[in-house]
């Protein structure tokens, strides 16, 4: 940094690429737990370093909005520049590499299926692979995600299959979709489309590439519900499903605490096929070893 300037130059001293990133994907987001989930990195730790980074810049960069953060006025022309630092470290590093230097494994994922990597997958990899920086981008839809690999923002992505046949696709893992609903709800297991007539649904937003997964699906088995209450805050939607707000249809491995709910299968049973696409062109040593690794763990 510039020494001269005084106490200004002192105060922006300790600012580091790490605290931009984190800063970057907390306006990304608009949540601290969304964007560390992206990172892959602690909660805690993201929150600590964005309140580092204010302090020594001694200014507020975001702004409580609900249940997630706006940027402040400051907080834009921050991230606007942090954009402009990021970009370059990265070209940098995309140098390095080109040099044989350096591993970064970059995965795209659409907000659904970006457990599979945050919770399971990437935390054994990451064991195994210390030296592996990995990246999680994303996507906002499966249209999204096939965008990332095609453009080389991503390595890979992992999303639902099939996929258009520019892509290559690698089955690891098939998921359930169930009914997750209060114990007061009477009905027979498995449910059929009729039978869920009318039933109240807690959904994601309208909007969302989430919400448009939903009804995608609902349409296409043909289950006519009433939507109960729209939100996109996913750790709350078992409490509400276990306060009769509504039901929920999910898959059955996302939902880790099942106490107080009644999970039940759909007749015609519901699945999706997860796989990891990549595009038709040669992969780096680090991405074609997350493959084999994937499909070795992911079931």
């Amino acid at each position: 940094m510039f020494e001269n300037g005084g106490p200004r130059c002192h105060t922006v001293k300790g600012m580091n690429l790490r605290q931009l990133r984190y800063v970057v994907a907390t306006a990304d987001h608009g949540t601290m737990t969304s964007a560390a989930q992206a990172l892959y990195v602690a909660q805690p730790a993201l929150s600590r370093a964005v309140r580092e980074l204010e302090r020594e810049l001694g200014i507020e960069l975001f702004a409580r909005s609900g249940r997630g953060v706006v940027l402040t006025a400051a907080g834009e022309q921050v991230v606007r520049q942090a954009r402009i630092a990021l970009e370059a470290v990265d070209a940098i590093e995309a140098v390095t590499r080109g040099q044989g230097r350096g591993s970064e494994l970059r995965i795209a994922a659409t907000p659904t299926l970006e457990p599979e990597l945050t919770a399971r997958l990437l935390p054994r990899f990451a064991r195994d692979q210390p030296a592996v920086k990995v990246r999680v981008v994303r996507c906002d839809g499966r249209e999204a995600v096939g965008a990332a690999v095609r453009s080389g923002q991503a390595d890979l992505a992992v999303t639902d299959l099939p996929v258009p046949g520019d892509l290559a696709a690698h089955p690891f893992d098939q998921r359930e979709v169930v009914l997750i609903s209060p114990p007061a709800l009477k009905l027979r297991d498995p449910v059929s489309p009729a039978a869920m007539e009318g039933l109240r649904l807690i959904v994601p937003t309208r909007g969302t590439a989430r919400r448009a997964e939903l009804d995608a699906m609902l349409g296409a088995i043909g289950a006519n519900v009433v939507v109960a209450v729209e939100s996109d805050e996913r750790s709350a939607w078992p409490g509400w499903v276990r306060a009769g707000r509504g039901s929920l249809l999910w898959y059955r491995n996302q939902v880790e605490d099942t106490e107080g709910l009644v999970v039940r299968s759909l007749m015609p049973p519901v699945t999706r096929t997860i796989g990891l696409v990549h595009a038709h062109r040669p992969l780096p040593q680090v991405a074609r070893e997350f493959l084999a690794y994937a499909k070795e763990h992911g079931s």
